[in-house]
């Protein structure tokens, strides 16, 4: 294969063809993956519930954190968790019942 302005003809048509062998070694994984998670739903897996806890399985630990503590802060300013005040009172409250039984 010639040079071209250049460009090694030879040594792209390389990098082309590994290039494409490696998308096809992910195309048959994609599909082994694929497989996996037909599998685990067949037993009664929830495979969202799966993907989602892969994904968090992946992140750092502080980034998972903070991502932790903003859906938490969100949550609670939609009213889908009680506020901290409430939540600790809740929390104390059968501590002081059993403390008072003693």
């Amino acid at each position: 294969m010639p040079d071209v302005g250049g460009i090694a003809g030879e040594r792209l048509k390389s990098f082309i063809e590994r290039i494409e062998r490696l998308e096809e070694e992910k195309k048959a994984l994609a599909e082994d993956i694929k497989e996996v998670f037909a599998e685990a739903k067949g037993v009664g897996f929830d495979v969202k519930t799966m993907r989602q806890i892969i994904k968090l399985r992946k992140m750092d630990r502080d980034d998972l954190d903070e991502q932790e503590a903003l859906l938490d802060t969100y949550k609670r300013a939609l009213g889908m968790l009680p506020d901290l005040e409430e939540e600790e009172a809740v929390e104390a409250a059968p501590k002081r019942r059993s403390a008072g039984r003693g």
